[in-house]
């Protein structure tokens, strides 16, 4: 059962995607479930994990309504007032009617305190997570890595997934001090980590599979084949490379790997840590 660990859906209008900038045009249109279905089939994969892409309850809730509607998205991470101490617990008693709702993330790189994860009312959402059976997404950049170790120690029973390895600067070839922090981080065992994210972090369109083995050859090291899941990050993938070609970086890394470790990565891993229905 390949499942993609990490995908998104739109319906683009620019007040809502401020983010999705000049230079960014293939992401000015909708992308909807079927468009996604068409790209899983080619590549092989039977489902998704869909991440939200705003910081508004009303994604989430349309997220859920999706994969209410279209079996091969197995799970939703959406986005809750994880600052809102009441409304918070409120959000989540609402989205944890559906099964498929099944973690949160927050956009972490975009906030303008790199110590934004250790905010006293930020610290409080988290550890409200783990009673619900919810895990985290930590959408970061490099610099973020070490308030990251601090905050997963003060919850060594709450489950976390690092996204898109960080974003590492794979266009410069910075290797450190990512590699350190990355390693630091992944000595909590209850830190996971996607395969996903690097195209848009090298060269755009010129870029080699060669160009992302020292990163994977790190996050391999410090995490374990059994912590690692795939993710195509699409559409986002699309201001690189097309899906098949996404995921094709990661399988070929793989692909003299065993049997069991190849089916982990792949789909298994994703299963595990976000508890789908398989």
């Amino acid at each position: 059962m390949k499942t993609d660990a990490h995908q998104h859906f739109c319906i683009y209008n620019s007040s809502e995607y401020g983010w999705i900038g000049h230079n960014m045009e293939i992401l000015k249109r909708n992308y909807t479930p079927e468009d996604l279905c068409n790209e899983l089939i080619k590549a092989g994969y039977s489902g998704s994990v869909a991440v939200q892409a705003r910081q508004s309850v009303e994604e989430t809730r349309w997220l859920l309504e999706l994969a209410g509607t279209h079996d091969f998205i197995r799970g939703v991470v959406g986005w809750a007032n994880l600052s809102g101490k009441d409304d918070l617990r409120r959000q989540l008693d609402d989205f944890c009617t559906n099964e498929k709702f099944v973690g949160l993330r927050h956009v972490i790189h975009d906030e303008p305190d790199d110590n934004f994860m250790l905010r006293d009312d930020f610290l409080k959402g988290i550890s409200i997570l783990k009673e619900y059976d919810l895990t985290f997404d930590l959408l970061l950049f490099p610099k973020h890595l070490p308030v990251a170790q601090l905050l997963v120690s003060l919850f060594p029973e709450q489950k976390f997934v690092l996204d898109h390895i960080s974003k590492p600067l794979i266009r410069n070839n910075v290797v450190s001090p990512w590699r350190e922090d990355i390693t630091r981080l992944a000595q909590n065992e209850n830190v996971w980590c996607k395969l996903s994210g690097m195209v848009t972090e090298a060269e755009s369109k010129n870029c080699d599979h060669e160009d992302f083995k020292p990163y994977l050859d790190v996050v391999f090291e410090a995490f374990g084949a059994e912590r690692l899941m795939i993710g195509s990050g699409w559409p986002v993938c699309r201001l690189a490379g097309e899906y098949q070609d996404v995921v094709g970086i990661v399988e070929e890394y793989i692909s003299g790997m065993s049997d069991d470790l190849r089916t982990g990565i792949t789909g298994e891993n994703c299963i595990i840590f976000y508890g789908l229905e398989r």
